[in-house]
């Protein structure tokens, strides 16, 4: 009982993890039905900002995430003005390939200039620091802090989008954008907006990992895939959807990689994703 219970307990803890990632690109494809095929390479270009900032100036993770966070939202927004306003109202496949182009220009350019290699530092405030609970259980620190701060971040991030002006103003900019004009939203800049804050949480989960996590050029690719899968079960544009979605697959992972075998993890994750999806083609809780 208690193995499994440790094997639970690892689950949600990735599950949140995973719920961070996911929650920006939620909104993104929520609120502009735009695919960010670059989503898993922000979180790669925040784990940089992090791991340099330690490296270089000795500034741990608990403190850095400020830094990455504030940095990956400002790249989301130039992004936005140079490229993805250029393809709003445009066919989805063209935001689909002019993100997948952005995605393989990130990441060559940190192979060139960071290498391959994997970077972790090794002197953090809470790398490698359990909780015992009890007689049985072990609570990872750094899983558990970036738990707590997915969880506030989505309650955060909720209490922003269902009870302000600018919440109101990009739920109605998701269902019409035409109807929101003519109200007069300016949804141009709804749209900068809602990229720079699918950029800031991914960033903040980037900024937070490198305490027990290495950083390297194709680290961003299975986190991206995993919020593609938690986004499309939990709904488009769901917040809460979405932290159902990833605390169900954390767990799934979890349960499915421990009692069969890794190798199947993901296996089941993907099978699991096809039964939502035919079951409910909109997810759980789409708009």
């Amino acid at each position: 009982m208690a193995v499994f219970l440790q094997v639970v307990l690892d689950g949600l803890l990735n599950g949140m993890l995973y719920a961070l990632v996911t929650i920006g690109l939620s909104l993104i494809w929520g609120v502009m039905d735009i695919i960010n095929f670059a989503h898993g390479e922000f979180l790669m270009i925040a784990m940089y900002v992090s791991y340099w900032l330690g490296f270089l100036m000795h500034v741990d993770p608990l403190i850095s995430w400020i830094a990455s966070g504030i940095f990956v939202f400002l790249l989301s927004v130039i992004v936005y003005k140079l490229i993805v306003s250029q393809l709003i109202g445009k066919p989805a496949l063209s935001a689909l390939l002019a993100t997948f182009g952005l995605s393989m220009l990130l990441k060559n350019i940190c192979l060139n200039r960071f290498s391959p290699n994997f970077k972790l530092l090794s002197d953090t405030y809470l790398g490698g620091k359990v909780i015992q609970l009890g007689n049985n259980l072990i609570l990872s620190l750094p899983q558990f802090i970036i738990a707590v701060a997915s969880m506030v971040i989505i309650l955060l991030t909720y209490h922003f989008m269902t009870s302000t002006k600018i919440g109101w103003a990009i739920q109605a900019t998701a269902m019409d954008r035409d109807a929101a004009e003519l109200m007069g939203i300016d949804t141009n800049k709804i749209y900068a907006l809602v990229f720079g804050i699918g950029g800031a949480c991914v960033g903040i989960a980037g900024g937070l990992l490198p305490m027990y996590m290495p950083v390297h050029p194709e680290v961003g690719s299975l986190f991206s895939l995993i919020a593609f899968i938690c986004v499309a079960m939990g709904g488009f544009g769901s917040i809460i959807g979405s932290l159902l979605a990833a605390l169900l697959v954390g767990l799934i992972e979890a349960l499915v990689g421990f009692y069969i075998a890794p190798i199947f993890k993901y296996v089941a994750v993907f099978g699991l994703y096809l039964i939502v999806i035919l079951i409910k083609p909109r997810g759980l809780f789409g708009w």
